[in-house]
């Protein structure tokens, strides 16, 4: 079946037009004259403030600080309208060293024939399915190694908006001494993923040992199965009520944010239909032509 021919909901046609409409800003001077994409920025150095995910400091003569950059996403619900506009904060791990930054690094991700295989057996029983994100994820990890980090292209100290020419060079030696795991630390994901195997198996859920980002609870018949990748999750389940408890659950441990029913995983573009699941990648393979400047380039059809 072509995504073409298709019989799509209305909001299934509007979620794919704005996935291709839309394209997201890459550096920081693209947007700092946004003030949608500023309120986004200053959303996020107020939670990594709050969080106390770093103390500014001079940085030490023996260390070397690791650099960071901004990543802008846009969201979407999936009847196609903006979700929201997130700008994250991800530190150069690249720069750290083993041994000095850090020491243990092996994190699960969910396998993709996993993820293919619990949305057809989603499909055949027709369970229900949702998607969960975690906000700020890595932020609930503990980090006990000593990193240094440069400070961030906007900050101009705590409590501050974001500005355009900060931050200054007065004092080249500050740095930010990170007290969380933040996103692109080499530990950051393991973790993260620590903290959440450990909520999930005391809420009485066992870890597949064919996929440890895998996770099932069976009681009283009633199914639910749970599978991670980093910070998304998608849950699925024989009856609605345990599902609901076991967001609730997760929301008293972590931010969470309820993204209704699954619609987009990993790339993947999931429609949901009469005749069961439709899986396309359609936006990620634009991307990927946009990205090697191949959008033009003619079609040849393969096996």
């Amino acid at each position: 079946m072509h995504v073409s021919t298709l019989q799509r909901s209305p909001s299934s046609k509007a979620l794919l037009e704005s996935l291709d409409n839309t394209s997201d800003p890459v550096t920081f001077f693209e947007v700092v004259t946004d003030p949608k994409w500023c309120q986004e920025m200053d959303a996020e150095l107020q939670a990594l403030e709050e969080n106390g995910t770093w103390k500014i400091t001079s940085l030490p003569l023996s260390k070397q600080a690791i650099g960071c950059k901004w990543i802008y996403r846009t969201k979407f619900k999936s009847d196609g309208s903006v979700d929201k506009r997130k700008a994250r904060l991800v530190a150069l791990g690249c720069r750290q060293k083993f041994g000095v930054d850090y020491w243990e690094t092996f994190a699960p991700v969910a396998k993709m024939t996993t993820v293919r295989t619990l949305l057809v057996v989603a499909s055949i029983q027709q369970w229900h399915l949702v998607q969960m994100d975690v906000s700020n994820a890595f932020l609930h990890g503990d980090l006990h190694e000593e990193v240094y980090m440069t400070l961030p292209l906007g900050y101009a100290g705590f409590g501050q908006l974001v500005q355009p020419g900060h931050p200054v060079s007065a004092e080249p030696q500050m740095v930010c001494k990170l007290e969380k795991p933040l996103y692109g630390l080499k530990e950051a994901p393991r973790k993260w993923f620590e903290k959440l195997s450990e909520a999930l198996l005391q809420f009485g859920f066992t870890q597949s040992r064919v996929d440890y980002t895998l996770f099932s609870n069976y009681t009283r018949g009633s199914l639910t199965a749970v599978l991670v990748y980093v910070d998304d999750m998608i849950i699925t389940g024989t009856h609605l009520d345990s599902l609901s408890d076991l967001k609730a659950y997760l929301c008293t441990h972590f931010h969470m944010k309820d993204l209704d029913p699954l619609s987009y995983f990993l790339g993947l573009e999931i429609f949901h239909t009469t005749q069961g699941l439709f899986l396309c990648q359609r936006k990620y393979t634009k991307d990927l032509l946009a990205e090697t400047k191949m959008e033009h380039c003619r079609p040849l059809k393969v096996p």
